[in-house]
């Protein structure tokens, strides 16, 4: 029994350095071929001076998720359908990057990468509600519930590829404490494929980080937020309990509270919801007069201590087999203590610092009379 543990955990291991190693190695070659088809993203009027830069990564993230999946993982019928919609969703983003659909052709193919595991039997299946308990889901709430959550997760990963290594970054940090909670809780098939993507996410960040030498395109965006949103709902099928849908929604707040402030920002102006615009928190950022680097530095530490706060509650229940433990109840609110902190400071800079700053004043300005 110690020696099968012992060769899952080092499964999740193999598996994490596999996916970096193929990124870190594809990528280049990757971006060679972008350039030569001319998929390269050129500085808009107003950015800063920087060369063109190739897009279309995501081809070489899916690679360092699929070759290590199939060596890895037990490709049974969940996880086969879960492999199979990432391979649509990645092929949606690239047709994207080749050709620039129109958003209502974007969304049909994200509805249909994110249907094909439901096909699979991934689907959340019940729901915990708190004091009253866990109840079954019908299949016709379910699988709807499902469809939606990961669509709407893969849009808010691409939301947040704004800046170089942002979103990478971001989800490397996921992929982590995903990997870490469902090792935990013995779910190896899912702990591999989170570190898989981890894994994926430095690798690439080795070519992404600031001043990047090649974007992950929709292609890498939608792979990455689609992989993330089934690996939720995967622990959402094998326990019911309510921290399997708090710690998720925990790790991803900050595209989630990304998207949801620029979402709201857009109707309240009348904008279409899928109209690219300026008005991400890392945009925000910059007209702070935050460096590219600082802004994406900030944007990881506030996930992290998410992802902290996420680590914490799970490892550190406060309430353990019917018994207070005042050691952990300090450590959790030490974490999520931190996290609130580090969330009030973001907000103080984005809120109330740029009152104080001309340079933002006058951004915001510009921003609003274009």
């Amino acid at each position: 029994m110690v020696w099968r543990e012992l060769t899952d955990h080092l499964q999740v291991l193999y598996g994490a350095v596999a996916a970096l190693t193929i990124v870190l190695v594809l990528t280049p070659a990757v971006g060679r071929s972008a350039r030569y088809l001319r998929l390269i993203e050129r500085p808009q009027e107003g950015e800063r001076d920087r060369p063109a830069i190739p897009r279309l990564g995501g081809l070489a993230m899916f690679l360092g998720v699929l070759v290590p999946s199939l060596a890895f993982l037990p490709l049974g019928g969940e996880l086969r359908g879960v492999l199979l919609g990432a391979a649509v969703a990645t092929t949606v983003g690239a047709v994207d990057d080749f050709r620039n659909l129109n958003w209502w052709q974007k969304l049909a193919g994200q509805l249909f990468a994110a249907a094909i595991p439901t096909w699979f039997g991934v689907y959340v299946h019940a729901f915990t509600f708190p004091v009253i308990g866990v109840h079954d889901l019908p299949v016709w709430v379910g699988v709807p519930i499902t469809v939606l959550g990961i669509v709407a997760v893969m849009n808010m990963v691409n939301f947040l590829d704004g800046l170089d290594g942002l979103a990478a970054g971001v989800c490397a940090i996921s992929g982590f404490t995903f990997a870490v909670i469902e090792l935990s809780l013995g779910r190896y098939g899912v702990a591999i494929l989170a570190a898989i993507v981890c894994g994926a996410c430095l690798g690439f960040l080795r070519h992404n980080f600031y001043p990047a030498r090649i974007f992950m395109g929709d292609s890498g965006a939608l792979l990455l937020g689609y992989t993330l949103a089934t690996i939720s709902v995967e622990g959402l099928l094998k326990t019911a309990a309510l921290a399997t849908l708090v710690l998720p929604l925990l790790v991803l707040a900050v595209p989630m509270l990304d998207t949801s402030f620029v979402v709201a920002k857009r109707l309240r102006s009348g904008q279409p919801i899928y109209v690219a615009d300026a008005r991400h928190l890392h945009h925000r950022f910059m007209r702070l007069g935050f460096s590219e680097r600082r802004s994406v530095l900030y944007l990881w530490t506030w996930c992290g201590t998410l992802a902290l706060a996420a680590l914490a509650t799970r490892f550190a229940p406060p309430h353990h087999h019917g018994h207070w433990s005042l050691t952990n109840v300090a450590i959790d609110a030490v974490a999520g203590l931190s996290a609130v902190a580090f969330s009030l400071y973001v907000v103080y800079l984005l809120e109330i610092v740029k009152l104080a700053s001309p340079r933002a004043r006058r951004r915001e300005a510009e921003r609003n009379a274009a």
